[in-house]
């Protein structure tokens, strides 16, 4: 007796072909997380937080002290249990090991033993994340933060600075592919923030993702892809900077500036006034022939214009204006 096998593919073609179907797949967000919520008894923390981290993407968390930022990182690392929502770390449940051993986590308050040296530390930490780094990598690792020639040296003579920058080797020595960093540049000089600057957009071209709470704007303003906002625990806003800062500003020094002058302002956008200084918000694309129709229409009316400045609105501002009026519900 014979038997046909010619109308049935080898058994290894269906898992080949699904194997390559996989491969062929773009990765996983690094973060994604859809509703969480906590409570501390009648305090809510974080309420229906939802967003999601690109690879190779520097996300930036903003918000006033207590808007539930530090809460939603130690979520997303398994540190506090969630009362709902759900995580996924780099395409893993947020509660699976193999997804936390390659995440970086630099916390806002952390200490090291003080008797052991920078390069001890970073030893120590190896070994916990069970990664397997050359010793030539780990000095490596020193030097990408400034500590190269402080390896030998014990921590407990290490200035905060210091002891900042060595939190950053900590994050980082295992290769991660998601590090999450609260507060990186708390204890820092401005050179030591340039360092950090440098160092995420040196992450970003190696398909790293970044999740980043700092209070400093400016920082974030610079090397942050997307932003989220919280305040009160839940997401005020949240977009790329160019959404969140799609508005233009014209700032104006004028005298002589009459009722009707005053009107043909407020019809360019909303304006405000701090003595003879005018500020006239207006759209984020507005057309080439605005700005100059605006003053020469002021001039006819007798303005006298002293200076003319176009310019953005900065993340600052769109914080502010945010968490005050809370006018930002196209962005949630």
């Amino acid at each position: 007796m014979t038997t046909d096998h010619t109308a049935r593919p080898a058994a290894g073609t269906a898992l080949d072909v699904a194997d390559h179907l996989l491969a062929t797949l773009p990765p996983a967000s690094a973060v994604w997380c859809s509703g969480l919520r906590k409570r501390y008894r009648r305090q809510t923390a974080v309420d229906d937080v939802s967003f999601t981290v690109a690879r190779g993407e520097v996300l930036g968390l903003l918000g006033p002290n207590g808007a539930g930022k530090t809460s939603v990182i130690k979520i997303l690392l398994g540190l506090v249990r969630p009362d709902a929502g759900e995580v996924l770390l780099l395409g893993r449940p947020g509660t699976d090991p193999q997804a936390r051993r390659r995440v970086g986590y630099l916390p806002e308050l952390f200490r090291y033993q003080p008797w052991l040296t920078a390069a001890e530390v970073l030893d120590l930490h190896v070994r916990l994340a069970g990664a397997a780094v050359p010793d030539a990598e780990r000095r490596d690792c020193l030097a990408l933060v400034g500590l190269a020639d402080r390896a030998g040296d014990r921590v407990g003579g290490f200035s905060k600075g210091m002891q900042q920058r060595l939190g950053l080797a900590v994050a980082l020595v295992a290769r991660p592919e998601l590090v999450v960093l609260d507060e990186p540049t708390s204890a820092l000089d401005p050179l030591g923030r340039a360092d950090v600057r440098d160092l995420l957009l040196s992450l970003k071209t190696r398909q790293v993702a970044v999740l980043l709470n700092s209070h400093l704007i400016g920082e974030v303003e610079r090397v942050c892809d997307r932003v989220v906002i919280l305040d009160k625990g839940r997401v005020a806003a949240a977009g790329t900077l160019p959404e969140l800062l799609g508005q233009r500003e014209l700032r104006l020094r004028l005298d002589g500036v009459g009722a009707p002058a005053e009107a043909r302002l407020a019809a360019a956008g909303r304006l405000t006034r701090d003595g003879d200084g005018y500020t006239v918000a207006l759209p984020a694309d507005p057309d080439p022939t605005t700005v100059p129709d605006l003053v020469a229409d002021l001039v006819a009316l007798g303005v006298r214009v002293h200076a003319v400045e176009p310019g953005h609105i900065s993340l600052e501002e769109r914080l502010l204006d945010i968490l005050r009026t809370g006018s930002s519900e196209e962005h949630r």
